[in-house]
């Protein structure tokens, strides 16, 4: 059973941090990337970041590159978001998702991820 599980959103004021962490369990693992999404409210939900099992490539939104980093640990099968120089734009439930193959890492569309998380809502106030 796949299982993805999301922490560490809260509150934070525009030019603040945050890193989100994301545990993978069951078939997640042989997913072959990981991607991070975000959905505000009454908006759709949207590509942020994702980086492949191996590490060896990521890939981010416009609008978050230079800002957010993504990166994994495959011994404690963990992915992680870290997110600095945040603006109130960024408020959304920032979702993982197990993106099992390569196109889905380079066409990362949300209709076709295998896997969510519950998500974790993160909130910056200007």
């Amino acid at each position: 059973q796949e299982q993805l599980v999301e922490s560490g959103g809260g509150s934070v004021q525009a030019g603040g941090s945050l890193t989100l962490s994301c545990a993978a369990s069951g078939r997640t693992f042989s997913s072959y990337a990981m991607g991070w999404f975000r959905q505000a409210p009454g908006k759709e939900r949207n590509f942020v970041a994702g980086i492949t099992r191996s590490g060896s490539s990521t890939r981010y939104a416009d609008s978050v590159k230079g800002r957010f980093t993504v990166s994994g640990d495959n011994a404690k099968n963990m992915v992680y978001l870290q997110m600095n120089s945040l603006k109130p734009e960024d408020t959304a439930v920032y979702y993982c998702a197990a993106l099992t193959t390569y196109y889905q890492f380079s066409n990362p569309n949300p209709a076709n991820v295998a896997a969510w998380g519950q998500g974790t809502q993160v909130t910056v106030s200007s």
